[in-house]
């Protein structure tokens, strides 16, 4: 357990610890008054990009030293932020923008340091996931955080048809250069009928937040070629219950699939129920996917 902070509000703990520290996903103005303590107060900010986090650094008036920990070197570089631990140094760890670790650099880091021992300490803020979610207008009853899919087609389809028939929203990431290839992919995955958000360049001077059908993305990206510019984040709305069932039948299926196959469980669901043996089979491939079996 990270020991309570010192007295009078100070913003590091007595023991020497790794601060995950959240930073503007573009507008400065979110950055938190606890994270420029952190960031003044630590002996080191391990970063992504030493030159981008530098402007931001700049710009608070800031002047803790940089050291790079990025997706090519974090393995190497969490053996320096353990021994600047050991040595009794304080440490926060940042991103380009957003949160560490949550689809960026951070997660092997911070998986080191607490297999050394140290404390590791949240420093929340922006979130891109988050972000597009609060706006999505999207009232299911829960979300899945899901990142980047996979760069080629043919597994980001496979993917997705793991997703298809997951009631929650389901919340991703993608790049420009793939944006509009991938939500035409979860179209042919999906349906059209599906509502999506797209939102680009959260909290930038371009941000545009646009909520539509799956149908209608490509007549959206293609009205105008800077909506495939920027950082995406793409909230899908959750599968719709399955016609035909009733709360009985899905409580059957659910027991079913617990001992039996997803062929097995249907037919025998059908069976019980009365239910039509498709829909409970259609059901029976969504509670598996949604359940990661």
């Amino acid at each position: 357990m990270n020991d309570l902070p010192t007295p009078a509000g100070a913003p590091l703990s007595r023991t020497p610890s790794l601060y995950v520290v959240a930073t503007p996903l573009g507008n400065l103005q979110d950055i938190t008054l606890r994270a420029l303590a952190v960031l003044r107060a630590v002996d080191v900010v391990a970063a992504e990009d030493t030159r981008h986090s530098q402007r931001l650094l700049d710009a608070c008036g800031i002047r803790t030293r940089l050291l790079a920990v990025h997706e090519h070197n974090e393995q190497a570089a969490a053996g320096q932020l353990i021994e600047l631990l050991a040595a009794g140094r304080h440490v926060a760890l940042i991103t380009d923008a957003g949160t560490p670790a949550v689809s960026d650099p951070g997660a092997r880091a911070v998986a080191r340091v607490r297999a050394a021992g140290h404390p590791v300490v949240p420093v929340p803020g922006a979130c891109a996931a988050v972000a597009a979610l609060s706006v999505s207008g999207f009232a299911d009853a829960g979300f899945r955080f899901v990142g980047f899919l996979p760069a080629k087609s043919a597994a980001r389809r496979a993917a997705l048809q793991k997703l298809a028939g997951d009631p929650d929203v389901l919340v991703f990431y993608e790049a420009p250069h793939r944006v509009a290839e991938c939500v035409a992919d979860m179209e042919a995955v999906m349906g059209g009928a599906r509502e999506i958000v797209i939102a680009r360049e959260l909290t930038k001077l371009h941000e545009e937040v646009a909520c539509l059908m799956l149908a209608d993305t490509a007549a959206w990206f293609a009205a105008d070629p800077h909506r495939s510019r920027g950082e995406f984040v793409l909230v899908l709305r959750g599968a719709p219950p399955p016609e035909g069932l009733d709360v009985e039948a899905e409580r059957v299926l659910s027991l079913l699939l617990a001992e039996l196959p997803v062929k097995t469980a249907a037919r025998l669901a059908a069976d019980i129920s009365g239910a039509a043996k498709n829909a409970l089979y259609a059901r029976a491939l969504a509670l598996k996917a949604a359940g990661g079996e």
